[in-house]
């Protein structure tokens, strides 16, 4: 498969015109291309452009390319975003982008998306103090890009209005053009996220002249980064305002294709006034502001009385996101594990955040707790408390949030479905029909229902040519247990007990492992003896029988995707490490459901 074909924009000022007609002479001569990034100011620069603008807007112009921006300002950008943010097709998470119009996207805020299988950053608006609704970016915009910095896996391009302070310092003099060294479109902390993100790909406008650096290392990372510099649409000293790239996603690169260096690669720019800009940023902010604002980003002071007191702690927010945090006991925030539970769960993070989600019932994450303490009299909620985690549970059957349409197989305790985000295709989760906590304290008529569901399930992918990891986290706290199954190929399946303990080994903890000949039932058997329900614990049962266990310690940090990430690792896909990155549409997944129940037919235990 080839790679993608990107064309790449500056600011495009509303001259639409001009942009589609190079686009369509560019598509034809070169292409065909799969998208358009548009970086710097998108909208008019007066009102003069504002009818062509609008034409394509409403749709009296074709726009022939799917194009993307995040120069979210100009003249009338604050009438067509309103309305578009209004829009019930755009409510919800929608990193991808909002859609303004048929082929038109707006990237809002900040994010992280799969563009054509390449891993894409954005950063929207400009700095700005003057707290506008559009055009600008907040704190809570950056935060998220400081914690998308610290996931597994390399972003392939990162997009930005402004160029990043001090990328010149390092490159040769004669490529520099004249005028870059003004301050104008320039930002500090571009430069920051830079450094921390990693893209391979940095593109940037605003400035109004091209610039293709030098490719230049990272820090703390084998790979370079290009950056490039984008001139404006229709400008008259002839700037190039379009490029062209076709980079192969990361996902799919070797480790020794991914560190391969130019012989022109410089060393980092940004490393010349890192001392510098430190000595800046401490005389603005204190030191601890700096050097733990990319670790929080929700403030539970005024939340509710369960994560937050008066006195206005703040959880981690990587913690929180991801179940692990890289500054340990160092970091002065908070590492809330019941934070974290209600996050795993589908808790909106509007909701955690400001105890509100101006989505609302559009919103597709919860509106309430799980398993809520009432805040006047500190007791758990009764009566009707079961019923109302069916209610909000997303894998009970009787919850109006399941997604039905992922359903595969059902027996008489158990079900199979699809996983949704699925790291590979056929990846299963096996879940009890009731509300219960996991799967190792099930009773024996349990046990023969599910160990019969992964016999047919080995058998299967056996008849593909593939091997299957089975493994379930089980916190204490659980709700509704998942057993999940993710088919490797069977030329992987002899090293998947080392790759499983060497990160065990960078957690600072060792696998209890077993073998039963020939007998995969064994190894669950094993557990259910010594299961404690009142700790926490991962298992992994991987091909020729071996068992993989841990005790999670009450103080452990331990990743709730520990199982997926590692498996993600060894199929060198490190960017579908979080199913959030991974999602699909509900008529796609809709359709791999079915076809699936095809190739399942013969094997399912429920037919």
């Amino acid at each position: 498969m080839s790679p993608p074909r990107i064309l790449l924009c500056g600011d495009v000022l509303g001259r639409l015109n001009q942009l589609y007609k190079r686009v369509v002479s560019v598509n034809k001569s070169a292409g065909p291309f799969d998208a358009l990034l548009c970086v710097g100011q998108f909208f008019p620069d007066s009102t003069e452009q504002l009818d062509e603008f609008m034409d394509y807007v409403e749709g009296r112009s074709v726009i022939p390319l799917s194009t993307y921006f995040i120069g979210d300002y100009g003249v009338g950008a604050a009438k067509v975003l309103l309305a578009s943010s209004r829009d019930s097709g755009n409510q919800g998470f929608k990193m991808d982008g909002l859609k303004i119009c048929a082929n038109l996207h707006w990237l809002k805020g900040s994010g992280k998306f799969t563009l054509q299988g390449l891993s894409l950053a954005y950063l929207s608006g400009r700095r700005s103090s003057d707290g506008l609704q559009f055009g600008t970016y907040t704190q809570d915009d950056v935060d998220v890009l400081r914690a998308i910095a610290e996931e597994p896996g390399v972003i392939d391009l990162f997009l930005t209005n402004e160029w990043p302070t001090g990328v010149t310092n390092r490159a040769a003099t004669l490529d520099i053009p004249p005028g870059v060294s003004d301050p104008f479109g320039s930002d500090s902390t571009v430069s920051e996220l830079v450094v921390e993100i990693k893209p391979r790909y940095h593109i940037a406008g605003t400035k109004g002249v091209f610039y293709a650096r030098e490719p230049y290392s990272n820090v703390d990372a084998v790979h370079v980064t290009r950056f490039l510099g984008l001139g404006s649409v229709g400008n008259k000293e002839k700037q190039k305002f379009i490029h062209a790239i076709s980079p192969i996603p990361s996902s799919t690169m070797s480790a020794a294709e991914i560190s391969m260096k130019p012989p022109n690669t410089t060393l980092s720019p940004y490393t010349l006034t890192e001392r510098k800009a430190e000595a800046s940023d401490s005389a603005k902010r204190s030191s601890n502001s700096v050097s733990e604002s990319q670790y929080w980003r929700y403030d539970v002071s005024q939340k509710r009385q369960k994560y937050g007191t008066a006195d206005g702690n703040k959880l981690c927010f990587k913690f929180t996101s991801s179940g692990s945090c890289p500054r340990g006991e160092k970091c002065n925030f908070h590492h809330d594990m019941d934070a974290r539970e209600q996050s795993q769960r589908g808790v909106c993070f509007d909701f955690l955040n400001k105890g509100k989600c101006e989505r609302g019932p559009d919103c597709s994450f919860k509106h309430s707790l799980q398993n809520e303490v009432d805040s006047q009299s500190g007791k758990r909620r009764s009566g009707n408390a079961g019923t109302n985690r069916s209610k909000e549970c997303w894998f009970c059957l009787s919850s109006p949030n399941i997604e039905s349409h992922l359903i595969v197989s059902v027996g008489e305790s158990f079900y199979c479905a699809l996983a949704k985000g699925h790291l590979v295709p056929d990846h299963i989760l096996i879940v009890p029909v009731e509300h219960f906590p996991n799967t190792l304290s099930l009773g024996p008529e349990f046990e023969t229902e599910i160990n019969r569901l992964q016999n047919c399930l080995r058998k299967y992918f056996k008849s593909q040519g593939k091997e299957v990891v089975f493994f379930e986290w089980v916190s204490k706290r659980s709700t509704h247990a998942n057993l999940q199954a993710v088919p490797i190929p069977t030329s992987r399946a002899h090293v998947v007990q080392n790759i499983f303990d060497m990160a065990a080994e960078k957690l600072g903890f060792k696998f209890v492992a077993s073998k039963s000949a020939d007998a995969p039932g064994e190894g669950r058997k094993s557990l259910r003896t010594h299961f404690d329900s009142n700790r926490s614990f991962f298992y992994a049962e991987l091909p020729e029988c071996v068992t993989l266990s841990h005790v999670i310690e009450e103080t452990e940090i331990f990743p709730a995707q520990f199982g997926r990430e590692v498996l993600a690792g060894l199929l060198n896909m490190a960017d579908k490490a979080d199913w959030r990155n991974c999602t699909h549409s509900k008529e796609e997944e809709t359709k791999m459901a079915e076809e699936f129940k095809i190739r399942f037919e013969n094997f399912d235990p429920n037919k």
